[in-house]
């Protein structure tokens, strides 16, 4: 009995191994990849912001939403992202005003204000496009995040399109490391753990 226990218990772990190599290969892959296609919103995903400025993370992937917008990828763009501890600015209130400052009408701007994870901003960005009757989004964010937004937005019944910032100075070991964290939350989502 306790071999047959310990037989399952090894399976079990190479299968999640397994699992982890083969999703983190298709974070990857997706990191790298740039779909950018006319589409019925950019979304933006959050990131840390100082006293109402966006740090430079955030910054990057508001500038390259910008520039998908002044190419008319989309007439309409969501920024997302709780308040992350500060009492008085969230990511997704932060992201609008630079963006309304750079000239984008504040009138195409959603926000979703709320969210205190990837998942909770997805769901409620997910809501929010569906609520407006929107079918098609351009997810902006960093490469190794794009995958599992996608599918979290594909699973509510929208057609997602990736579009990572441009790269930054590249840490290999780094970049691997968060295609694994990646490829742990997808799995664990998958699995109905919000992570």
């Amino acid at each position: 009995m306790r071999r047959a226990v310990l037989n399952v218990a090894v399976g079990a772990i190479c299968v999640a191994l397994l699992a982890t190599a083969w999703i983190s290969i298709k974070v990857e892959q997706q990191a790298g990849r740039d779909e950018a296609q006319p589409a019925d919103i950019i979304l933006v995903l959050g990131a840390a912001e100082y006293r109402g400025r966006p740090s430079p993370v955030l910054k990057a992937r508001l500038d390259h939403a910008l520039d998908l917008y002044s190419r008319h990828m989309a007439p309409r763009m969501m920024t997302t992202g709780g308040a992350g501890g500060d009492p008085v600015f969230t990511e997704g209130g932060v992201g609008r005003d630079y963006l309304t400052s750079l000239g984008v009408p504040p009138e195409v701007i959603a926000v979703e204000d709320e969210g205190a994870s990837t998942v909770a901003s997805t769901a409620l960005a997910g809501e929010i496009m569906r609520r407006m009757g929107l079918r098609s989004v351009i997810v902006v964010s960093d490469g190794y995040h794009i995958y599992r937004v996608k599918k979290m937005l594909e699973r509510d019944g929208l057609k997602a399109y990736g579009s990572p910032r441009p790269d930054r100075a590249r840490d290999s070991l780094r970049e691997r490391w968060n295609y694994v964290k990646q490829a742990v939350g997808y799995l664990l989502w998958s699995c109905g753990v919000p992570v």
